[in-house]
């Protein structure tokens, strides 16, 4: 009776019942009537189909199967209805990973857009090239003695007497040649492409022969497909974006939504292994290159994809050989996510992470920043056996995962210089928790020849940097690694994800805020050395004007984080059973003292510093005889807060510290009846460590909602 029925009918018979069993009913729970609702509109067949606009919380049936639409971004994805008893998920969807995928739109938005200017400055570079060549050409007179070239054959043999006038050649785009991310172009034609591109009729404007630049994507592990709807929908310049998936239920969820999106055209739905899927790719390149013939040095376009995205469900360790092959080598971005972070941000599993990233983990405070440094080790390695060099742009600890953004450049010469840039760390595990670093290479200048310039050795590196025991503390130290000890963010690639951000409008991103304050957290944690300040400026005054990126200098290659860490007060605080200093007077002391010190984007409350071990325990020794005075007697004579404090040794020397430090004052005090150095003073200045913030920011991640988390597996087929 009720087919025949619309759902405003059916609304209306509702709401106008006068049976007082139901109307009791929908007083005490109104959900009842969107519940009845729903089924009658179900039984009169009033659902629009998957053609139908899109719109956020819509229900669509397909094939026989009510849907609900959730919307993220500009795309909308349909969720099945569950069925009573059935609450497994069949494709996994977690919307708390609305983050991570906000975060690499901008991400993807600010690398493609400085890789797309490129592609076009290569582009209109060889087209000019070309031009000239063929004007030569034709400008030059044919000689007797110099025939035409006879056309061949099928078979290749020429056919004799007969002579054709070559045919006009259709340029390729960039990615049939494109530049070198190394090379760079001269200021004179950075500025003649400028104006060529601000002229009207060239804008967007390809001609017949050109083809459209193109930007692809590869979504590797694409599940739902909201990556790729999200990918197609915005960003602007993206010709193709693959979405693969081992599941078949995956992949026909992706044509749902393509089709439900109106995206058939820009995704490509591939059901396939995603190793396979990448390592078929690499294939073709390889037979194209070494057995497609023509002339020898020939280039030939790449099908490799301008961007990678891994986002595995647990670690991606397994595909990371695939696909740095499987990202363009003049630059290309990967983009990796692994869940894992019982494994390489704790020590319950060394063994498994050993395995999965090549190094071992540390047991500390500072274990998410290690697992970063793990899992850059093991893309560096993976890259480093094909002549491919890394360059992180981004990286991230977040939540229960970790997020990290790599350019990949094959280049041999910039391979060189990557075994100088690991490190294994002794770690002070079960003492005061503080670490040092030993380099398993070393990079080292030397001036050339001709004493114009330097060039850099690549040697065994002096071992050990440190004693068995912590010299802090006397305990005993623990070997973690190898991995990565070079800097984890690139500051210009950052700032312009910042910028992409700040841009961004709130109601298609909704973790805007969470993005611009973790990524101004990011770009703050960045304390470069003297000489990374002098390269910047004179970089900056370089670059000025320049389309394209300047290559990479060797002192940048060279380049290491000599603070990989950072140290947590209310940990610290711990080891010495004292209470844990305010972050203003802390970083005051810190600043007092001519260091700098500044957040971390790992944890709430976690800084980094370029101060010392030594001078960190000097301040907080004076913080506990200044401000937060312990109880001696609660201390056990020995134990790790024992030796720390001092408290063993001459009211006179209680000062004395582990070496002396450029920063230290004139000698005063006696030890023993010798004069040992004295330290600077400290003074816990609230003034000196209130950073001000014209912007409030949000920097760490707020409780979304009960029980959120990496969720369970898909249990789909």
């Amino acid at each position: 009776m009720y087919r025949s029925l619309s759902t405003a009918s059916i609304r209306r018979v509702v709401k106008s019942c006068r049976h007082s069993a139901l109307q009791n009913a929908l007083l005490i729970s109104p959900t009842l009537v969107n519940n009845i609702i729903r089924t009658m509109s179900d039984i009169a067949g009033d659902l629009p189909g998957i053609d139908a606009t899109p719109a956020e919380g819509q229900r669509i049936k397909h094939n026989g199967i009510v849907y609900t639409t959730v919307k993220e971004g500009l795309a909308h994805i349909l969720v099945p209805e569950h069925k009573e008893g059935e609450a497994v998920q069949q494709v996994f969807y977690n919307p708390i990973q609305q983050f991570n995928r906000d975060m690499t739109i901008m991400a993807m938005k600010a690398y493609g857009k400085e890789k797309m200017q490129e592609k076009e400055v290569a582009r209109k570079l060889r087209g000019g090239r070309f031009a000239e060549k063929k004007r030569k050409r034709e400008e030059q007179p044919q000689s007797e003695e110099r025939p035409e070239k006879s056309p061949k054959l099928s078979g290749g043999a020429a056919v004799p007497g007969l002579t054709t006038k070559p045919a006009d050649t259709d340029m390729p785009d960039a990615e049939a040649g494109p530049l070198n991310s190394e090379s760079e172009i001269a200021l004179g034609d950075a500025e003649n492409l400028e104006k060529e591109q601000s002229a009207p009729e060239e804008v967007d404007a390809p001609t017949a022969k050109e083809k459209p630049l193109s930007f692809t994507i590869l979504d590797a592990l694409s599940a739902s497909g909201l990556r790729a709807l999200r990918y197609a929908h915005e960003i602007p310049f993206l010709t193709k974006v693959t979405a693969n998936d081992l599941l078949k239920v995956a992949t026909e969820s992706i044509e749902r939504n393509a089709a439900h999106n109106k995206l058939t055209d820009k995704i490509n739905i591939s059901h396939d292994d995603a190793m396979a899927h990448m390592y078929q790719l690499v294939v073709n390149e390889l037979r194209k290159a070494n057995m497609g013939g023509g002339r020898p040095g020939k280039t030939h376009a790449s099908d490799k994809y301008d961007v990678v995205d891994l986002d595995p469900y647990g670690t991606a360790a397994p595909f990371l050989d695939a696909a740095v092959q499987a990202v363009r080598d003049d630059g290309g971005l990967l983009c990796v996510t692994c869940t894992d972070s019982s494994v390489w941000a704790s020590n319950g599993y060394p063994e498994k992470c050993y395995s999965l990233y090549g190094g071992v983990p540390v047991k500390g405070w500072y274990s998410h920043e290690v697992g970063l440094r793990l899992a850059l080790y093991s893309i560096q390695t993976a890259a480093a056996k094909y002549g491919l060099a890394i360059e992180p742009l981004l990286s991230l600890s977040i939540d229960f995962y970790l997020r990290v953004f790599v350019r990949v450049t094959k280049s041999p010469a910039m391979v060189k210089f990557q075994g100088g840039k690991n490190m294994v760390v002794y770690a002070c595990s079960g003492g005061c928790g503080s670490w040092t670093t030993q380099l398993l290479m070393k990079n080292k200048p030397a001036p050339n020849k001709k004493g114009s310039g330097i060039f850099y050795k690549h040697g065994v590196a002096k071992a050990p940097t440190t004693p068995e025991q912590c010299e802090h503390c006397g305990s005993t130290l623990h070997l973690a690694g190898p991995m990565y000890g070079g800097r984890i963010h690139s500051p210009e690639f950052v700032q312009k994800v910042i910028d992409e951000a700040n841009e961004a409008p709130a109601e298609i991103y909704g973790t805007k805020e969470r993005i611009r304050g973790m990524l101004q957290t990011a770009l703050e944690e960045f304390l470069p050395t003297p000489q990374e300040q002098e390269a910047a400026k004179s970089k900056e005054s370089t670059d000025k004007g320049k389309l394209v990126r300047k290559k990479v200098t060797e002192a940048e290659l060279a380049a290491l984080d000599p603070y990989p860490f950072y140290f947590h007060p209310a940990q610290v605080s711990g080891v010495i059973h004292c209470k844990s200093p305010p972050e203003a007077p802390l970083k005051g002391a810190l600043r007092g003292l001519g260091y700098r010190v500044t957040r971390s984007h790992c944890k709430p409350g976690s800084m980094k510093t370029d101060a010392p071990w030594s001078i960190i325990w000097h301040v907080f020794r004076e913080w506990v005889r200044q401000k937060a005075p312990v109880t001696e007697a609660n201390i056990k004579p020995g134990s790790v807060a024992y030796r720390i404090l001092k408290l063993g040794e001459n009211k006179e020397g209680a000062e004395a510290v582990e070496g002396t430090d450029d920063k230290t004052t004139a000698s005063n005090g006696t030890a023993n009846g010798k004069a040992v150095p004295a330290l600077p003073e400290v003074v816990f200045d609230e003034k000196v460590g209130k950073d001000i913030s014209e912007i409030k920011l949000v920097r760490y991640q707020e409780n979304p909602r009960e029980n959120w988390g990496p969720m369970n597996r898909a249990k789909g087929k």
